[in-house]
């Protein structure tokens, strides 16, 4: 054989094994990424009550789409209520449903605008928990999307994480057994800018939700996507309810 039909051969042989790697790794990815997400879903029902701060930066909207796919793969049985919390009161989009697709389609992205913002969130955590019925087998649960913030008593290291409406949404949230978690994200306000906000912000929601047994979700100081807090909430979900059961 020629060393030209040789060489031939050779690439022939390489190209071939290196195609069969490629479909048997892509088949593994396949796999691995199907198997992870089935353990990602939420296992059990839930009643969720979604708050929204309005005046988050505006790239808090392109989180929208991630906030819909979570919704859309809760366990048939769910109830979702989704709200903003913005200046003087809590603008209620869709109050608590089992039709997933309607609570879906009710989510707008935030206003990011000083115009809108609230003193601090907790008034309106209270408000939302007037939300959640008596009784019933869900659990109930509150994300809370917010940079945390509490300025209504002033700003400084004694009053973070210890404000009158943040103990008062911490009681409220206990006594109704609501799980509140968060996802830190940062406001057009103090919070783009100010990193001791940033850290009084972050102080104070994870005070509510380690209190009401729930989870923070923040990484640093700085702003990262929700997809990974969401596959760390529904991991907390499963995990926090087989602890239960």
């Amino acid at each position: 054989m020629s060393g030209r039909k040789i060489l031939s051969v050779f690439a022939a042989l390489i190209f071939f094994v290196a195609a069969s790697f490629a479909v048997t790794a892509a088949t593994t990815l396949e796999k691995d990424t199907k198997v992870r997400s089935e353990k990602s879903r939420v296992e059990t029902p839930l009643n969720l009550a979604i708050l929204i701060q309005d005046d988050l930066v505006s790239r808090v909207g392109s989180e929208l789409n991630v906030t819909r796919d979570f919704i859309r793969s809760l366990p048939t049985g769910s109830r979702v209520m989704i709200a903003y919390v913005r200046a003087g009161s809590l603008q209620v989009r869709q109050d608590f449903t089992d039709d997933l697709e309607k609570a879906v389609k009710s989510l707008r992205t935030p206003v990011g605008s000083t115009s809108v913002s609230p003193y601090n969130p907790y008034v309106e955590v209270v408000e939302a928990l007037k939300h959640f019925d008596n009784g019933g087998t869900n659990r109930n649960a509150m994300l809370l999307i917010s940079d945390g913030l509490d300025t209504s008593r002033g700003f400084d290291i004694d009053s973070a994480a210890n404000t009158v409406d943040l103990l008062h949404a911490i009681k409220e949230a206990q006594k109704r057994n609501v799980s509140v978690y968060s996802f830190y994200a940062p406001t057009v306000g103090l919070t783009s800018f100010n990193r001791l906000a940033v850290s009084y912000g972050q102080s104070s929601l994870n005070r509510i939700s380690n209190e009401t047994g729930g989870r923070a979700f923040f990484q640093g100081t700085s702003y990262v996507t929700f997809d990974s807090y969401f596959d760390n909430l529904r991991e907390t979900l499963n995990e926090r309810y087989a602890k239960a059961y």
